[in-house]
């Protein structure tokens, strides 16, 4: 039985809060173990990268005089990534789900590793990965030699924010080197942990996206002055899907209390309508309004089976060959391939992608007096033609989420066989999460400038006291960034803050909220 060894939550932990892995609490009894059977198993057998080659070159077998050349040499001939590096955080999440996966005691590695690893995420020391070089197919090959490269000492680190030579940066720790014992290299190098790291990172972002999207959705009905029914359990129940009613609860809760939206049975199920040819208030809101459950529901469902698949993928032995020593022997296989985070980032890239442009159409129902009746043109307070209020912003959330769904082409469908062709069908899964973490950040700028829209248009009624506790907290938290303005005014710095503020705080934190 695998041990699940890090929960996500633990992994936020982690990343987010400085919390330091507890050395003494890994099962690290298990990891020597499975390291001893190994050392006992491979004496007299030919396996797979101990004795042979690797990939296309398996079928040499190589002279036990050089089986730690070999190891080394995996490390050193793959380190060959380009482009900027990834960022601390996405390396410290790799190496996070590097080490999930080395405590499975399926890897035949020498504890060293482990504890070496330990020791570079507790002391914030972060390899130097680039961003290209993997195809996800044998795992991260490229990024992860880059990572055990500077564990051998060789290569540099990013450490308390300087890029210097990893063999200094050990030294000055008191830490050595790793020593090659018998498969170090190859385990190291081999599987899915880089994507896996930044798909965990896209995770967290992607979910507080969601439930800033759901706030907005709120605050814009407000706005609007909608009849509440949109969000009412009994119209949502009537659907059977869970993410649906779960986004239609958590609006519930965020609507309350708020006296801006309107109650359908009392304006129009009353005798006083019957006799009505016009209604000057819409009968039913715009769909980017009214139809905020039906579209956030299955972003709210993805983002819960995303969640699945990576804290499965944190805790799984991800590289090959596995090491068996409980029915003593090892077996060969594929579980480096990376699909499943692949597709999994595709699905959640999507998401997002629906996330933004339902931002954006939010955002042009605020900004057009001829669609809302109610606001002024671009949210402009001061002179129509001499001032311009939000327009050129519309521009810049139209142009990013114009980008996104150009980003939103599936990757996981672009396989190009490599490696001799022994890779002939590869997963492509560190690209798909790095452009999902590129739809992640634009469509947190998309956000941003909505909410400060939302603000600008509450002012524009003169709202402001008469919204729901919850979007009133927020309008004073956006305030607080980017104040009303009346004569125009460069936004740029404004939008920085507020898409930060977004990025580490939680509009329903608090509240009930359960996994779809």
């Amino acid at each position: 039985m695998q041990n699940a060894v890090f929960s996500l939550e633990d992994v936020r932990n982690i990343l987010y809060k400085g919390q330091p892995i507890d050395m003494a609490s890994l099962p690290l009894d298990a990891v020597k173990a499975c390291y001893e059977f190994l050392k006992k198993f491979a004496a007299d057998k030919v396996i797979y990268g101990i004795n042979t080659g690797f990939g296309p070159m398996a079928q040499w077998r190589v002279d036990d005089n050089y089986l730690k050349d070999l190891q080394y040499n995996i490390i050193r001939s793959h380190a060959t990534g380009a482009g900027d590096p990834l960022d601390d955080i996405c390396v410290k999440a790799a190496m996070v789900a590097r080490v999930g996966t080395l405590l499975q005691a399926r890897s035949g590695v020498h504890p060293d590793a482990v504890r070496l690893l330990v020791e570079f995420i507790n002391r914030g020391i972060y390899p130097f990965i680039p961003e290209h070089g993997s195809v996800g197919a044998s795992g991260d090959l490229v990024q992860l030699a880059h990572l055990a490269l500077t564990l051998i000492g060789e290569g540099q680190v990013h450490y308390k924010g300087q890029w210097r030579d990893a063999g200094e940066v050990l030294r000055d720790c008191g830490l050595q080197p790793l020593e090659i014992h018998i498969r170090e290299g190859l385990s190291l190098t081999n599987g899915t942990s880089v994507m896996t790291g930044i798909g965990i990172v896209n995770q967290f972002m992607a979910e507080r996206l969601a439930h800033w999207s759901i706030a907005a959705a709120v605050w814009m009905n407000e706005i609007a002055s909608s009849y509440d029914d949109l969000m009412s359990e009994e119209l949502n129940a009537a659907r059977r899907h869970a993410g649906q009613q779960q986004v239609a609860r958590i609006m519930r809760e965020l609507a309350q209390g708020s006296q801006c939206l309107r109650q359908r049975q009392h304006e129009l199920y009353d005798n006083g309508h019957r006799e009505a040819k016009t209604f000057e208030h819409k009968v039913q809101a715009y769909y980017s309004l009214r139809c905020t459950p039906q579209i956030l529901g299955p972003i709210v469902e993805t983002l819960a089976n995303s969640r699945r698949v990576l804290e499965e993928e944190l805790n799984s032995a991800c590289d090959n060959p596995i090491i068996d020593p409980v029915a003593g022997n090892v077996l060969h296989g594929g579980n480096f391939h990376g699909d499943y985070i692949s597709l999994e980032q595709d699905k959640v890239k999507i998401a997002l992608v629906r996330v933004a442009m339902t931002a954006e159409r939010q955002l042009n129902y605020l900004m057009h007096d001829r669609i809302n009746g109610i606001l002024p043109p671009f949210l402009n307070l001061g002179t129509l033609g001499l001032n311009y209020g939000m327009q050129a912003c519309q521009f810049t959330a139209t142009s990013t989420t114009a980008e996104c769904q150009t980003l939103a082409m599936p990757n996981y469908v672009h396989s190009i066989p490599n490696n001799n062709d022994n890779q002939d069908i590869v997963s492509m899964g560190t690209n798909t999460a790095l452009l999902t973490k590129r739809v992640v950040e634009n469509s947190c700028q998309v956000m941003a400038i909505l909410y400060i829209a939302l603000a600008q248009a509450t002012d524009c009624l003169g709202i402001a006291s008469r919204l729901a506790p919850a979007s009133r907290k927020t309008y004073g938290d956006v305030r607080r960034l980017c104040p009303k303005f009346v004569a125009d005014t460069p936004f740029y710095n404004e939008i920085a803050s507020v898409e930060q503020h977004l990025k580490t705080h939680d509009p329903i934190e608090g509240l009930n909220m359960q996994q779809a």
